[in-house]
């Protein structure tokens, strides 16, 4: 990993670059930010914005998503990936909103992960952006640029979210998520990362391999 020197200096850069973005979902209330996280899931932003700027007109919270059969709500979320698999879950998450929350979104992550579907980086983006607490959650973005710049140096996303957590000051845990999200969409991507643009590559390890 970088020394904390460094790193302050790289949140430094990343908050000139992307200090004023939030989430690219589209959202009203926090359960459409729940049901958009979950529809995200190994698909795009932008898809999911597509389906939902139709679907949450008729059905904006989860009392009226519970109108929809499993088979209607499979029909309207179809072009996303894991369809089925998500519209079982977010069935099952609105009919606990409704019974044990009266249709509102919890805001502690043990009560968020117990909802079906919700895993401890969906809980953490709702905790943020909904509920404006400090977290970060560790997508596949997030994952892959701090561990290529140095700010963390975990194989996995449970410690890469530690690591991040020790090494970032609480305060930007929320912001720096999102700065982390938008460099890996914009600059350093999955493949053919495009380092001949990035602002840190005074600092980024992975550039530093693969120019020696």
């Amino acid at each position: 990993m970088l020394k904390q020197e460094q790193i302050n200096d790289v949140l430094q850069l990343l908050e000139m670059e992307y200090g004023s973005t939030t989430t690219a979902l589209n959202f009203s209330t926090p359960f459409q930010l729940l049901v958009s996280t979950m529809l995200a899931a190994q698909s795009t932003d932008k898809r999911v914005n597509i389906i939902t700027s139709e679907l949450y007109k008729t059905y904006p919270d989860a009392r009226s998503f519970l109108k929809m059969s499993t088979e209607e709500l499979e029909h309207e979320i179809r072009s996303i990936g894991l369809y089925k698999s998500k519209a079982r879950n977010i069935l099952a998450t609105c009919h606990i909103l409704v019974d044990k929350y009266n249709g509102e979104v919890p805001e502690t992550r043990e009560e968020l992960m117990q909802l079906p579907g919700v895993g401890r980086k969906t809980a953490n983006v709702v905790l943020s952006i909904a509920h404006n607490f400090d977290a970060i959650a560790v997508d596949t973005h997030v994952f892959r640029v701090a561990n290529r710049i140095g700010l963390a140096g975990a194989d996995d996303v449970r410690k890469t979210e530690e690591q991040l957590m020790k090494n970032i000051p609480q305060k930007d845990w929320s912001d720096a998520h999102h700065w982390l999200i938008w460099h890996g969409r914009r600059v350093c991507r999955a493949r053919n990362p495009l380092c001949d643009q990035c602002m840190l590559v005074d600092y980024c390890l992975f550039y530093e391999k693969v120019t020696a």
